[in-house]
């Protein structure tokens, strides 16, 4: 085994970036989101980068995996998930409530590991990558496109936080008006294509009088609407028969793989999720079900690239489409989702991503959206490298909270807004 690809040194630096006020069924976004940025320091002297979720329930396990993992080798990504079962014990925090931070689904054990893997997987990657000179898409079987097609978020948001502080740049969308003046500055800013709309916020009609607007604002271009499983089978229903003209899918109308098996035998708008279809273990039951025709892959749900590649390969087994979620994000994981899905020949939705929304880095350039597009980056590894002032100021930040945000809660966020706000049970419509 070449001695220069065993890994010297993990460092773990949890984070805190600036999140605009967006809203969502749960609550609204706080000012500051936790991350955490993982580097995995090769005897050779290369660092690889990864990123993922830095909430309290994700810093437990990567701790004693960073501790577990020097003396193996990079190229072993395929023991992370052996590893991690050995020593990361059982997450805190896995109570059954819904995943404020992703939105899908149930917390568990399992899907904190997965989460915490797939960091560690995209660094080892990145390193190997510096390591041989090659790209990580090289590390994956070869690109199959130059460019990877992004679509624009738009959120009913308000202009600041409720506690005050500075403003972003942003107006308020809280009405069609506000939605589409939303899109226009995404499309003239970043040329994007296609729009998604975070759903769930208000009543369905006025969320459906938001995209027959989008829809007369940009005629033709791909829609889509996310409710995060707020509505009822009825109300999910309702809003495909109205919308069934301009949406390019539904995601996630209404809550779990049962009802979303009910919906899609009664509608032909094709339903996505990123919320019933986040393990493998939930692929079989939804598959024959029917119950989603597209799946929004996630390396950071999935375990890492490798597993996304593996869950591309079951839908196209079974004929399900592939496109790709996004949360809160840095350019080391909008880096590592442009070069898994330059990998994927059946990609045929814009993948999205929150990443213009985000006024910070940890990354020396930040990435730039051309037409909606980003190119491939053939440099080794990932193809960005870390300013390490950036993380020092971003790791300080969390160093000095309360704690108040080390752990995302949309609905306590709202609380300041409302007091007598609490997370809505579903269906909430």
């Amino acid at each position: 085994m070449d001695s220069e690809l065993l890994v010297e040194e993990v460092r773990l630096t949890p984070i805190l970036i600036p999140d605009p006020p967006l809203l969502n069924t749960q609550g609204v976004h706080q000012p500051y989101a936790p991350r955490l940025i993982v580097e995995v320091v090769t005897r050779g002297g290369v660092s690889g980068l990864g990123e993922t979720y830095g909430d309290t329930r994700y810093l437990e396990p990567a701790r004693p995996l960073a501790e577990a993992l020097p003396g193996r080798s990079v190229t072993d990504v395929n023991g992370l998930f052996a590893l991690a079962r050995q020593v990361c014990g059982e997450p805190s925090a896995t109570d059954g409530r819904v995943d404020a931070g992703g939105l899908r689904g149930a917390q568990t054990a399992d899907k904190l590991r997965l989460s915490v893997v797939s960091a560690f997987e995209v660094a080892c990657l990145d390193a190997l990558g510096k390591t041989l000179g090659l790209p990580v898409h090289a590390l994956l079987g070869g690109k199959v496109r130059d460019s990877v097609e992004y679509s624009a978020y738009l959120f009913y948001r308000w202009a600041t936080h409720p506690d005050g502080g500075e403003a972003d740049g942003w107006d308020a969308a809280l009405d069609p008006a506000g939605v589409v003046a939303q899109a226009r500055r995404f499309d003239r800013m970043y040329g994007f294509r296609s729009f998604k709309l975070k759903g769930g916020v208000f009543p369905p009609e006025r969320e459906i009088a938001a995209i027959r607007a989008l829809a007369e604002a940009f005629p033709g271009r791909p829609l889509r609407l996310d409710p995060n499983g707020a509505w009822s089978v009825e109300t999910s229903l309702a809003v495909a028969r109205e919308l069934k003209d301009v949406l390019e899918y539904l995601e996630d109308p209404a809550s779990g793989t049962e009802p979303m098996a009910e919906v899609a035998a009664r509608t032909d708008v094709p339903l996505a999720t990123n919320m019933c279809v986040t393990t493998f273990e939930e692929v079989p039951e939804a598959f024959s079900r029917d119950a989603v025709r597209i799946v929004l892959c996630d390396h950071h749900y999935w375990g890492g690239l490798h597993r996304t590649r593996e869950l591309a390969a079951l839908c196209r087994t079974y004929g399900v489409g592939l496109s790709m979620h996004s949360n809160t994000h840095l350019g080391i994981s909008l880096a590592a989702m442009t070069q898994v899905a330059a990998t994927l020949p059946d990609l045929h939705h814009a993948c999205d991503t929150h990443y213009p929304w985000q006024t910070e880095d940890v990354v020396t350039v930040r990435p730039v959206f051309r037409d909606g597009r980003l190119a491939v980056s053939d440099a080794p590894g990932l193809g960005v490298e870390l300013d390490r002032d950036r993380l020092a100021a971003l790791h300080r930040r969390w160093l000095d909270d309360d704690g108040t945000m080390r752990d995302r809660d949309d609905a306590a966020a709202m609380r300041v807004a409302d007091p007598d706000w609490r997370t809505p049970d579903v269906p909430r419509w």
